[in-house]
């Protein structure tokens, strides 16, 4: 267990591990690992432990399939300076899955921005308790501008717009292909932090980075390539502007 209380006075108040570096400044990768086996995510985060990556986010698969000891394992593997988020896509019983999560050893989950009110109530409620972030997740969201307008009501400051990997097969599309609305929500909700995730690669990120999205999320043309290390790198040389190599 991870047992660092620090109580708010009001919801949503609270600045978490993963809001304190939004607040520096910057647009942070986030690497989503999406796997159904700890060994896979494992063999993928050994190569890429050393690198400037802001934020590893354990899959949902991963979590239906080993469990909440996953988060566990990437917390262990990644060290206490990197954000480990927890992508639980809750959609009910929010506080004791804050909990699930935070005794496990992540800074911030997911809650579904297609839940009820009450639900995403109680998420900040809770994580306001255990300094934990909570990151609202648009997918299968139709009147995204309406529910965004909602979530900011109740003091929400993360939001991710999400192509679903569904989606992306059906409809072929990616989150790269809504560049129009994102920088439209980046525009018009300008105090809360947006990250975006669905499909992107390394030449869909320069458009995020002129839309000014504040987290950019990259599963599979990272995890999923020939050479992980390369792929990521390529990416954040370019979040950088630098063309170093690690």
């Amino acid at each position: 267990m991870f047992l660092i209380v620090r109580h708010c006075f009001h919801v949503g108040e609270c600045l978490g591990k993963l809001l304190s570096r939004l607040n520096r400044g910057g647009t942070l990768l986030q690497v989503a690992l999406d796997f159904t086996k700890i060994t896979d995510a494992v063999r993928v985060l050994s190569a890429l432990i050393d690198l400037p990556i802001d934020v590893y986010e354990v899959g949902t698969p991963l979590i239906k399939s080993e469990g909440i000891k996953s988060i566990e394992i990437v917390r262990a593997l990644v060290g206490n300076d990197k954000v480990v988020l927890a992508d639980m896509k809750t959609a009910d019983t929010a506080a004791l899955e804050v909990e699930l999560a935070y005794g496990a050893g992540a800074d911030a989950m997911t809650v579904l921005a297609s839940a009820d009110n009450e639900v995403i109530y109680a998420a900040l409620q809770k994580a306001s308790e255990l300094n934990v972030d909570i990151v609202v997740d648009t997918i299968g969201v139709s009147d995204i501008f309406k529910r965004i307008r909602e979530m900011k009501a109740m003091n929400v400051k993360i939001v991710n717009i999400h192509i679903g990997i569904d989606v992306q097969k059906i409809r072929q599309i990616t989150a790269a292909d809504r560049l129009t609305v994102i920088r439209e929500i980046v525009g018009t909700f300008s105090d809360m932090y947006i990250a975006v995730s669905g499909g992107i690669k390394a030449a869909d990120v320069p458009g995020l980075l002129q839309a000014g999205v504040s987290i950019i999320i990259v599963g599979s043309a990272i995890t999923k390539s020939g050479d992980p290390r390369k792929s990521a790198m390529e990416i954040i040389n370019i979040l950088k502007g630098v063309t170093n190599n690690y």
